[in-house]
């Protein structure tokens, strides 16, 4: 049994497909999101499409992170990884404009003061301001907040996003092909929209990357923070607590080239400030692609919950993905499989570990797409190819071993 699944989680979420098998899948089964005929506007041309999404146990780090620090801006954070969460799913089928939101916020009334939900709804909207700027607009419609302290032992921030959108603007991955490039937008770095430094660390694999990382002070200190039904060695079992510093780079060979070149990367960071990254967005960079290069771009896959296996959910056949040029993994990836023991398949199955945006396009698209990127501080490459293959299976280049998934 994998630590992530001692934990009461799944990256894979088996359980979740299984209770959904009988659905229906929408107007294209292959897609990144569900969609829908135009049910709002009765229009053939457009389509319906809604999306939920959350920060998840992320949140769980702002709390002790805020409780050992007294810093509440923490909570800025985890509003953006609830709203990224959805949006850049979004951005995976095509949609990038003319959104709406809903948030639902639960917490232990005794634990989450109001100044906490001030922080995280008034962060929400200037988010959305802040994309303004790149012609992103969302609009946010509140939500629910409720005081349900029987059921979430600390606060649970997350929301809802749709939109209504033309058919010839989708982008539904049925164009997924053989000969096709991958190219990967990396997960860390600083990019021009960026306010410091990104570990990469998103908001998928925290309950893992908590538990691994952090040590038991945190057990015997705050117990609300996890499940008190979960074996004692499983439990806050890292070396570290927030506020130790650790480098962030053991050389020059790992630094993202464009943080190298703005001459961004700090020598040291906080364990805390790795952990609680914020959920980098990459809507500036993609609506400038949708823009210019729509055509060009045959499937996105935003390698979230299941990290690099993503991909193998939305090929449209018995495709081959060979990645085979990733990226150098992330300084926090590497101290949280130190810290962890995990091998090379469990990492890559739960972390994005260094790019969490896949554009599937022709190899000569591809340097169009990387410098679009790159003007926006926002490192990218090609990290691998499509090809024909007996069935669906993904052969992942990791340091030092091959690995195969299915």
């Amino acid at each position: 049994m994998s630590l992530y699944t001692a934990r009461g989680v799944s990256a894979q979420k088996e359980d979740v497909h299984k209770a959904t098998a009988s659905l229906d899948k929408g107007l294209y089964p292959y897609a990144f999101c569900k969609i829908y005929a135009d049910f709002l506007g009765k229009d053939a041309q457009w389509v319906n499409i809604m999306h939920a999404d959350g920060a998840g146990t992320k949140s769980i780090l702002a709390y002790l992170y805020w409780k050992e620090t007294g810093d509440v801006s923490v909570w800025k954070g985890i509003a953006q990884d609830a709203i990224v969460m959805n949006l850049d799913d979004l951005l995976c089928v095509g949609v990038d404009d003319n959104l709406l939101f809903s948030s639902t916020i639960d917490r232990n009334k005794k634990l989450i003061p109001g100044e906490v939900l001030e922080v995280i709804i008034n962060s929400t909207q200037e988010f959305f301001d802040s994309l303004k700027e790149f012609r992103i607009n969302i609009e946010y419609l509140g939500g629910e907040t409720a005081d349900v302290g029987d059921v979430v032992r600390t606060i649970s921030v997350n929301g809802t996003m749709t939109a209504r959108w033309p058919k010839p603007k989708l982008i539904t991955n049925e164009r997924i092909q053989p000969g096709n490039v991958i190219v990967g937008l990396a997960s860390s770095g600083q990019a021009e929209y960026e306010r410091e430094y990104n570990s990469g660390i998103a908001s998928n694999g925290l309950t893992s990357a908590r538990h691994d990382m952090l040590s038991r002070f945190y057990s015997k200190h705050f117990p609300e923070t996890h499940d008190p039904g979960l074996a004692d060695d499983v439990v806050y079992a890292g070396p570290y607590r927030i506020t130790d510093e650790v480098e962030l780079y053991k050389s020059a060979f790992n630094q993202p080239a464009v943080a190298i070149a703005r001459d961004l990367v700090p020598e040291k960071i906080t364990v805390g400030k790795l952990l609680l990254s914020p959920t980098r967005t990459y809507a500036p960079v993609m609506r400038v692609l949708f823009e210019n290069f729509f055509d060009s771009i045959h499937g996105l896959v935003h390698c979230s919950g299941g990290g690099q296996t993503k991909c193998l959910k939305y090929l449209p056949d018995t495709y081959r993905i060979v990645k085979d040029k990733l990226f150098t993994p992330p300084r926090i990836f590497e101290l949280i499989q130190e810290a962890s023991g995990a091998d090379a398949k469990e990492m890559y199955q739960v972390f994005n570990m260094g790019h969490r945006m896949e554009i599937f396009t022709s190899e000569k698209a591809a340097p169009d797409i990387i410098n679009t990127a790159l003007s926006y501080g926002v490192d990218a490459k090609i990290i691998g190819f499509v090809e024909k293959s007996s069935k669906r299976e993904l052969l992942l280049h990791a340091p030092g071993s091959i690995i195969h998934f299915e």
